[in-house]
C-alpha cells in the first residue's frame, strides 16, 4: 500500500464505515482478497464482519456476479447510517483478466486433457495469488478506488 492509498484509507477513518464479507474458507479468491481487506480495514478502522456464502444464500443472491453467478469473495461496505456505500468482488479487474486469459488457454470441456490443464491453471493462479506483490497491490487499489467513490 503506497502513501497515496494511505492517505485515502485514512481520510475514511471517521466515517466510521463497517463491511460485511460474503467468503468460503474453500475459495481461491478469498484467500487472495480477504487478507488484503484487513490490512485496508486496519488502516480505515473499518470494523469486518464475515458470512459464510453458503448459510446466507438469501443475502448472497442480492450480489450475484453477471446476475447469475454467486461468486465470492463479495465485500458490502456500509456507511453510519446502514446504507450500503460501495461493494467490491469477487474479483480486482487485473486477476478477472488473469483468470479469463487462463480459461481461453485450456481446452474444451470435452477434451480427455480439460481437467488436467484447468487444474495446472488453477494451481498456477494460486502460487501466484501468494507470492506476487503486484497482485496484492492492484487488489489493494481496487478495493480502495471503490472504498473512494
Amino acid at each position: 500500500m503506497n502513501q497515496e492509498e494511505k492517505g485515502k484509507l485514512q481520510a475514511l477513518r471517521d466515517k466510521g464505515l463497517r463491511t460485511i464479507v460474503i467468503t468460503e474458507d474453500w475459495c481461491g479468491d478469498a484467500l487472495l482478497n480477504n487478507p488484503i481487506l484487513m490490512k485496508v480495514a486496519e488502516e480505515a478502522n473499518m470494523e469486518v464482519r464475515f458470512l459464510l456464502r453458503d448459510q446466507n444464500l438469501e443475502l448472497m443472491d442480492q450480489y450475484l456476479t453477471n446476475g447469475t453467478s454467486r461468486a465470492i469473495p463479495i465485500f458490502i461496505f456500509i456507511d453510519q447510517e446502514g446504507n450500503e456505500a460501495g461493494v467490491w468482488g469477487p474479483r480486482a479487474p487485473q486477476m478477472q483478466e488473469m483468470v479469463d486469459k487462463g480459461r481461453s488457454e485450456i481446452p474444451d470441456k470435452e477434451a480427455p486433457d480439460f481437467q488436467e490443464k484447468q487444474m495446472a491453471m488453477y494451481k498456477g493462479l494460486m502460487s501466484s495469488y501468494l507470492t506476487e506483490e503486484t497482485i496484492w497491490r492492484a487488489v489493494s487499489a481496487s478495493i480502495i478506488n471503490t472504498l473512494s467513490k
